[in-house]
């Protein structure tokens, strides 16, 4: 048997975008719970907690795009051109962030709140169309022939916006979770005030997208309900459960790692579900990870490449997040 090269990239550019959710979702996450904290000197902490290694999360962005661009030239093409207003809003919105975050360590005083508003509306906007994106994606994009057939504002949409929220209670729960592992005392307490009822959220938003995926999409019914497939895809939702629990049995007490450990379990269960649901097609609902297929030469030439870079991007990932573990208290910082 050959090696599926389509395989082996849709293998890639999954975890690519999933390193990509995880390490910037909680980033994105920060912002959008500065409106939770108003003290100066906690937004400083907050914002320490990710300036040594925030400039790296986007690495795998570029690296799931780029990917997609060589293995799957077909599905870059119709997902770019169907998706095309939501990511430009999206990449707008994490260069505004990225501004915002630098000038604020130096803006003066009284200039301060300005670059912190600057701040939330990058962080919501970013989150946001990247949920919208998502959504549109799921809910399926028309193609005629090997072109985008819809309109410029297709995404702008009941589920599409449904998710662009659900991804933002995902990344604010995610960060909340982070800076209670990353901080102690008053801020660390607030944290977990925050987390509680936003993991209740995201089960509910976890909970709406199951019910609704199925009942508009037949296809994505038939491969969850049908035997034997109901008893293989079974753990999944049984497990959001368990990591529902778990995290909120974690927030009691004094946590620590867990509570962020569990809300990762709980990101990584819905993007496992995600895939469940539209493989093996890379523009749903039609369009598989064979017929967008670049050349096997291609494929086979950039898997070259990424084979040996990949390892320098995790490495210099895991290096990263070890020389600055541990908690991030006031008066400490990296800018």
């Amino acid at each position: 048997m050959g090696i599926e090269l389509p395989v082996i990239w849709a293998v890639i550019i999954f975890f690519g975008v999933f390193m990509y959710v995880v390490m910037d979702g909680f980033d994105l996450g920060i912002g959008m719970l500065f409106p939770f904290v108003p003290d100066r000197h906690d937004r400083d902490v907050m914002m320490n907690t990710v300036a040594p290694v925030w400039d790296g999360n986007e690495t795998w962005l570029v690296l799931g795009g780029a990917g997609l661009l060589a293995a799957f030239p077909l599905a870059y093409s119709i997902i770019l051109s169907g998706l095309y207003l939501p990511l430009i809003f999206m990449l707008l919105g994490l260069i505004f962030r990225g501004v915002a975050f630098e000038f604020r360590f130096k803006a003066l005083e009284h200039e301060r709140h300005v670059w912190d508003k600057a701040f939330i509306g990058g962080s919501v906007t970013a989150a946001f169309f990247q949920g919208v994106a998502l959504g549109a994606f799921l809910q399926g994009i028309p193609v005629s022939g090997r072109v985008y057939a819809g309109g410029p504002l297709d995404w702008l949409a009941p589920f599409p916006l449904l998710s662009g929220v659900g991804v933002m209670i995902a990344y604010t729960l995610l960060g909340s979770t982070w800076l209670i592992m990353k901080t102690e005392g008053d801020l660390q307490q607030r944290m977990i005030h925050v987390a509680r009822p936003f993991s209740l959220m995201l089960l509910g938003a976890i909970g709406v997208v199951s019910v609704w995926t199925p009942l508009t999409h037949p296809e994505v019914a038939a491969r969850w309900f049908s035997f034997p497939n109901l008893v293989y895809f079974a753990p999944v939702p049984l497990l959001v459960g368990v990591g529902i629990f778990w995290l909120l049995r974690s927030l009691k007490g004094a946590p620590h790692r867990s509570p962020f450990v569990a809300a990762l379990g709980l990101i990584f269960l819905g993007y496992t579900g995600m895939a469940i649901s539209i493989w093996p097609n890379i523009v749903p609902p039609y369009i598989t990870i064979w017929t967008a297929s670049s050349p096997p030469q291609s494929q086979g030439f950039a898997l070259v490449g990424t084979l040996f870079i990949l390892p320098f991007i995790l490495g210099y990932t895991v290096w990263s997040y070890y020389v600055f573990r541990g908690k991030v208290r006031v008066g400490e910082g990296y800018h």
